[in-house]
């Protein structure tokens, strides 16, 4: 597992591994420059000490800077040339800053080319996921996942990425440096690295499941609050304000805990980290001032403990900062694991030999059975054929199985091998590739969901540059056309967000209309002809038969509807019961045989006489 994940951060990391190595080489110059300063400094000490005790040992600078001070007089040279020193001083920072921007500019570049990577990859993935992953994941926790978690990894690969290598080599170097100075010292200046190194392997071991606490329970509060924008109407409708206030209360007031966690550990572990790291100095500044003391036994020099008490902070540093390294490191394994989990969900597949094969031929639905929990089925043995450019209309009570029918047809579920099988001109739909197969279905859903932009894009977004032409046709085919045209900016007026300005109806039509637009072999209106009164409904069918009668054949069509004036001119209906098929006939057919849709037409021919005798008495 780690393997895979290291391998998929390797793919994110394409095209920016030269960008971190050109940053690692900066990393190379600015620590060796940090510590040929502290050398510097110790050499001026070392000098001023010498010239004023009267004392002719040698320099103490860095090598190239001690041959260039001998060669024109040694000590008496030093000290009448100190702004040499100061020079090379501030030439070095001005190279370390140069260094340091470079470095900043190629992390940040290749940081956010990486998440730009990941984004890419996330939603690429996410569109292929199967509809059966959409339908149990939380829009909200998706959403946090390819925002937060991947900024977080963002912020990890821009800052202490590169840190870790800058850590080990300062840590590495001090070390070989104070070895070479003074062996004892070196022990004494790493009396409390033990505990220090102790104390942030143990914080980064809490930070991090802390870390994972938060982040669930901030993508809890983010699906909180996506459900609540979406579902609005509903919220005000029934007054459920406050208790939604209170959820989300509840959410946050959750997530401010875990977050107050974390801050109670980074609290904790600063001021412990500087408690240690100020006392190693401390203990480090006192045992030198007394080796410099006697100098003349211990072999130390004054410029030699300002090395030393340089140094010993570049030793510190890394180790302190490990705890942020291991702390930033955790928040992104976290984060990277919940990204994982999203590129780990086995995306759609076709056979191997799928094709594009016609849908345009007859549709056989063979003993097809099929449950979405074991135990639980929802269609039993569901066998009939419907004949290409034929309306058949589909009727059963909720839970009977028609829109799983549906889900079938077109692959959104695949049925299980050994459950029947369902054929369009003789071929098997698992033989044929899902995208070539619903590029040929129309489905008009109950709940149509439109997007925030015109009326046109709406109806023009299902094909390529569509004419105006096109999208006045497919209007006027959904009874569209004279609703759109009363709207002040016409077919340029926004719809809000999932289409909130429009009415039921409205946004019925437009979907309807939408789907019209591209040519289609199959069409289902699965109760998507609800929402609008019986005259559109009755407009739309009419409308469409004459679509069909001039093009030939037309779209073999599937209406799903509880309405039987919707119904009663299909070429069959087929009623569902329990999961089966309990009857099919036309219309005249039904009405006389017992069983349910008798029993719907009955109640509903009572309310329709109902309702014109209050008519007429009114």
């Amino acid at each position: 597992m780690a393997s895979r994940k290291l391998q998929r951060l390797n793919d994110f990391m394409k095209g920016n591994r030269l960008r971190y190595i050109g940053a690692i080489a900066t990393v190379g110059v600015t620590s060796v420059v940090g510590f040929v300063s502290p050398s510097m400094l110790g050499g001026v000490a070392d000098a001023i000490h010498d010239w004023l005790m009267h004392e002719n040992n040698p320099l103490n600078f860095p090598g190239f800077m001690n041959r260039f001070f001998e060669a024109r007089g040694g000590l008496s040279y030093v000290i009448h040339n100190l702004w040499l020193v100061g020079l090379v001083i501030i030439a070095l920072y001005l190279l370390n800053g140069v260094f340091q921007y470079l470095r900043a500019r190629w992390t940040a570049t290749a940081s956010e080319s990486i998440a730009k990577n990941m984004r890419d990859r996330l939603y690429a993935h996410l569109q292929t996921l199967p509809y059966d992953y959409h339908v149990k994941a939380k829009t909200g926790d998706l959403i946090q996942r390819c925002t937060s978690d991947v900024e977080t990894i963002r912020r990890f690969l821009q800052t202490q990425i590169v840190e870790v290598f800058r850590a080990v080599l300062m840590l590495a170097v001090a070390l070989v440096l104070m070895l070479g100075m003074n062996v004892k010292m070196t022990l004494v200046s790493m009396v409390l690295v033990p505990p220090l190194f102790v104390f942030a392997m143990l914080f980064f071991k809490w930070v991090r499941k802390s870390f994972t606490l938060a982040d669930e329970a901030e993508g809890k509060m983010s699906a909180i609050l996506q459900e609540n924008l979406t579902g609005v109407r509903v919220v005000r409708a029934f007054g459920r304000q406050q208790f939604e206030i209170d959820k989300f209360d509840e959410a946050n007031d959750d997530l401010w805990k875990k977050n107050r966690r974390l801050c109670d550990l980074l609290a904790i572990y600063w001021p412990g980290s500087d408690f240690l790291s100020m006392a190693q100095t401390g203990v480090t500044l006192v045992y030198g001032v007394f080796l410099a003391a006697t100098a003349s036994t211990s072999g130390l020099s004054v410029g030699d403990m300002t090395k030393f008490v340089s140094y010993i902070g570049m030793l510190l540093w890394p180790i302190r900062q490990m705890g942020r390294i291991l702390s930033d490191m955790g928040k992104s394994m976290v984060s990277f694991d919940r990204l994982d989990e999203i590129l780990s969900a086995k995306p759609e597949e076709d056979a191997p030999d799928a094709t594009d094969a016609p849908v345009d031929g007859d549709i056989e639905f063979d003993h097809v059975g099929f449950e979405y929990e074991k135990m639980n089925p929802v269609l039993i043995d569901v066998d009939f054929k419907v004949k290409a450019g034929e309306t058949v209309a589909i009727l059963g009570a909720t839970g009977s199985g028609k829109s799983t029918l549906m889900h079938l047809l077109q692959r959104l579920y695949d049925v299980d091998e050994g459950r029947g099988a369902i054929r369009i001109g003789g071929t098997d739909i698992r033989r044929i590739r899902k995208s070539h197969l619903r590029s040929r279905i129309g489905l008009i859903l109950q709940e149509p969901f439109l997007y925030s932009r015109t009326v046109k894009d709406n109806i023009g977004i299902a094909v390529r540059e569509p004419s105006d032409e096109q999208i006045f046709e497919a209007a006027r085919t959904a009874s569209a056309h004279e609703f759109i045209t009363g709207f002040e900016n016409g077919y340029d007026t926004i719809v809000g967000e999932r289409g909130v300005t429009l009415s039921g109806g409205q946004k019925q039509r437009v979907a309807i209309a939408r789907t019209l637009i591209r040519e289609n072999d199959i069409l289902i209106f699965d109760d998507s002809l609800s929402a609008v009164d019986t005259e559109t409904d009755k407009a739309i069918r009419e409308a469409l038969r004459e679509s069909r009668a001039e093009g030939g054949k037309g779209a073999t069509t599937f209406i799903i509807s509880h309405r039987l004036t919707t119904l009663s001119e299909a070429d069959r209906i087929i009623v569902l019961q329990n999961g089966r098929v309990a009857q099919t006939g036309t219309h005249e057919e039904l009405i006389h045989q017992d069983g349910l849709y008798r029993r719907i037409y009955l109640i509903q021919s009572a309310l329709e006489e109902e309702l014109n005798d209050a008519e007429e008495s009114a």
